[in-house]
């Protein structure tokens, strides 16, 4: 029997760390990290004084246009959402009868065959959610598409004396969207994927320890 339940409990561990484990695999460790500029192509040997390669309009002036170029994402997220629903159904019914006098249901009394019911039922649920991030993270650009568009990705660590905190941004840009000062909000940026992570004493405080959350698992109430 102690085999059993220590099997069990290994089991039950098991399942409490697959998720955990699955998530970081999910991310490549290099899947943020800053893109190089891309080698100038080698000059065509045409006699030509202008060259195509590098070109950029003055339109443009100086906005983030090339692989490796550095642009800054002003995170400016804040969502919320709120739902509610009630829901009240009632019913009832009575069936009364009463006993002949005479004949073999008279030994009956009219109170022996009377029926009646009652069924009520109310419901009501409420949700709330809210989110804010506020802050500033440059990044660079990773690739640049055949229309225009760019992926753009980078990552900010931060040390600080109780933990680390993480900051990891890409997502799909449109020049047009790049102000002068090449800088672009969040809410501009399509597909776009944040992640905000810290480590050290202050986040293990704000989570479950394991041996809570395997008696969370299997705690019936």
């Amino acid at each position: 029997m102690p085999h059993k339940i220590y099997n069990f409990a290994l089991i039950s561990l098991a399942v409490i760390a697959a998720p955990a484990a699955a998530k970081k695999k999910a991310i490549a460790p290099d899947a943020f990290a800053a893109t190089a500029p891309a080698l100038p192509p080698a000059p065509e040997a045409n006699g030509a004084i202008f060259q195509n390669a590098g070109y950029a309009p003055l339109t443009s002036g100086t906005k983030a246009a090339m692989v490796g170029d550095i642009l800054t994402i002003v995170l400016v997220e804040r969502m919320a959402a709120s739902k509610s629903n009630s829901a009240t159904t009632g019913r009832s019914g009575e069936i009364g009868l009463t006993p002949p006098v005479t004949g073999p249901l008279s030994l009956f009394a009219p109170s022996d065959i009377n029926i009646s019911g009652d069924q009520s039922f109310k419901g009501k649920g409420e949700t709330a959610q809210s989110n804010n991030l506020t802050g500033e993270i440059s990044v660079t650009i990773a690739e640049v598409r055949a229309n225009g568009v760019m992926l753009v990705k980078g990552e900010k660590l931060i040390t600080l004396n109780r933990g680390d905190e993480t900051v990891q941004f890409s997502g799909l840009v449109r020049t047009t969207d790049i102000g002068a000062d090449n800088r672009i909000a969040s809410t501009r940026v399509a597909d776009a994927h944040i992640r905000y992570t810290g480590k050290g004493e202050i986040a293990r405080a704000s989570k479950q320890g394991w041996l809570q959350k395997f008696f969370s698992i299997i705690s019936p109430f």
